[in-house]
């Protein structure tokens, strides 16, 4: 009888230092009888030098080195396809761990450069008029994946000296719905040792979940955007499902309050430009009822068609004139500049074609 050969054990899987921030790097090197600092050397390292070995890291003992290499590692995301508008807005399809595919939007002009980052694979939120909802939703992204996509946006820009001056969470996913690797992302974000943003320049855009909104002002500075899209609950509940778990007057009292604190910023709310359906002048004055006293910026945005959706953009006079009727009730009301709608890269066209299916899951949206 043949002797079985043993069995060998698996290797141990390696911690990702790629998913840490400031405060989990710091623990990490203290678990290793390490000094807080090497929290920031590798941060320094990592995002700004745009550096994942461990090898390279020269101003680090070569005992830690070796340490690092043989317990640790450094990974990131990678690019599968960079797509680029005529008016130049840059598209990467990003193939996670899994094999799911995300995608991240550029956005140049003259002054800035803006970049659009995804927080999950799919949406659970199923707002109608979103081609992102209609994929369903798959899973949350790790810190890692998402942080990975500045990662890889800067080591894209840097060679064709495009600037990278704001990060804007609104890519596929509601960010509330994955609230600590996002907020734990956004703080490498705005940290000194890695990207060094303003909070004014790093803007979170949720659907309306009030209890992680009122977490989210606790925890984190970053700018506030709400997709709003409609004045009356009637209209929202259909446009924005989540409005039927916190109806309008819940949402507004928490974004009332929101920069108590800071009597110079504002909330801002997007609404979505749809024909004959929320862009009439009544709907005008019933956004200017729900603002009333408030401190706030309207953004109001040309809708994007996708294959099956029943929706049409508003024609360019009538989102004039809905402009028009709340900037004569003195509320700063921009228009959204559709960009990268040739290659799907506007808002609501984060589809994914290179992904066949989606599943759907639905998360629990009071965690």
């Amino acid at each position: 009888m043949a002797e079985s050969s043993p069995q060998k054990k698996p290797l141990p899987s390696k911690h990702n230092l790629g998913d840490a921030d400031y405060n989990q790097l710091v623990s990490f090197f203290a678990s290793i009888g390490e000094n807080r600092f090497r929290a920031q050397q590798l941060l320094q390292w990592v995002h700004q030098r745009g550096i994942t070995n461990f090898t390279s890291m020269t101003d680090f003992p070569k005992k830690l080195r070796e340490r690092l290499s043989q317990e640790a590692e450094i990974v990131f995301p990678e690019i599968v396809m960079t797509k680029t508008s005529k008016d130049g807005t840059l598209k990467w399809l990003i193939r996670l761990s899994h094999g799911d595919i995300i995608e991240t939007v550029y956005i140049p002009e003259p002054k800035r450069g803006t970049l659009c980052v995804s927080s999950q694979v799919g949406c659970s939120l199923n707002c109608s008029f979103c081609a992102t909802g209609k994929q369903g939703f798959n899973r949350n992204l790790t810190m890692a994946e998402i942080i990975g996509q500045v990662w890889l946006a800067s080591r894209e820009l840097e060679p064709q000296n495009l600037p990278l001056t704001n990060v804007v969470m609104m890519g596929m996913g509601e960010p509330l719905l994955n609230f600590d690797p996002a907020v734990s992302a956004m703080s490498l974000m705005l940290s000194d040792y890695a990207y060094g943003l303003s909070k004014y320049r790093v803007t979170l855009s949720t659907s309306g979940l009030v209890p992680q909104m009122k977490k989210l002002g606790q925890l984190s500075p970053v700018a506030l955007a709400v997709s709003l899209h409609a004045p009356n609950d009637s209209l929202r509940n259909v446009l924005v499902p989540i409005n039927a778990h916190y109806p309008l007057n819940e949402l507004m009292a928490v974004c009332r309050d929101y920069f108590k604190d800071e009597p110079r910023r504002k909330v801002m709310f997007e609404y979505v430009m749809l024909d004959g359906i929320n862009d009439q002048p009544e709907h005008a004055k019933g956004l200017i009822k729900l603002l009333k006293g408030m401190k706030a910026k309207v953004n109001l945005i040309p809708f994007n068609p996708f294959i099956g959706t029943a929706y049409q953009t508003s024609p360019k006079k009538v989102i004039e004139d809905f402009q028009n009727i709340l900037v004569n009730a003195n509320i700063i009301t921009t228009v959204r500049k559709t960009r990268g709608e040739d290659e799907g890269g506007a808002c609501g066209q984060l589809v994914g074609k290179v992904t066949d299916k989606i599943r759907r899951v639905k998360p629990d949206v009071k965690q």
